[in-house]
């Protein structure tokens, strides 16, 4: 598995070695070792899946400290555009934003800090979103950012692909509105996985 940093920091995407032959294929998806030097030291301590057909949008999502969770997320099967948004205030990449395509061709991973909001828009007919997190969660802690801010300018490609929101995301802040309510103690837990 080969991890490195993406342009955001503390964001990183894994590319696991895929061994395939005549009766498909075996991938080591998660070692802790690994990503503890990679990432840091604590572990995940639950694991979600969801499904969504195309053009559902879920996020963006992040919850507020000391409440805040740190993923990995990976697609088992379909595709989607996955978003992540800093929004950690003492980080060097504060408001910017990653995109990265997750499949389940090449089965890269992507782990997004606690601190981030996190969101993602289903490509293909139908996907499996399989993500690993370090933090339980809490509901009156989270928060939604509109996917459609702008200020953020997120590239979600045709917009017309975008066929259904929650009314949660579709009622979420604007960025400035987010970062207005941040506080003194809604700053990234430095513990993640």
């Amino acid at each position: 598995m080969v991890i490195h940093e993406t342009e955001l920091k503390g964001v990183f995407v894994a590319n696991p070695t895929v061994y395939k032959d005549s009766r498909g294929y075996f991938m080591e998806s998660f070692r802790l070792d690994l990503w503890t030097a990679a990432v840091g030291a604590a572990a995940p301590i639950q694991e979600n899946e969801s499904f969504s057909v195309r053009g559902v949008l879920r996020g963006l999502h992040y919850q507020v400290p000391p409440f805040g969770q740190s993923k990995l997320v990976r697609v088992v099967c379909g595709a989607v555009r996955d978003v992540v948004v800093d929004m950690r205030p003492h980080s060097s990449t504060f408001g910017r934003v990653h995109i990265e395509i997750l499949d389940d061709i090449d089965k890269k991973q992507l782990y997004i800090p606690s601190g981030c909001a996190h969101g993602f828009l289903t490509l293909s007919p139908q996907a499996i979103v399989h993500y690993k997190v370090d933090a339980p969660y809490v509901p009156h802690a989270e928060r939604v950012i509109r996917f459609d801010d702008e200020t953020l300018r997120i590239d979600w490609g045709d917009r017309a692909e975008i066929s259904s929101l929650s009314v949660k995301d579709r009622c979420g802040l604007s960025w400035l509105e987010a970062v207005n309510n941040l506080s003194a103690n809604d700053q990234a837990d430095p513990n993640h996985f």
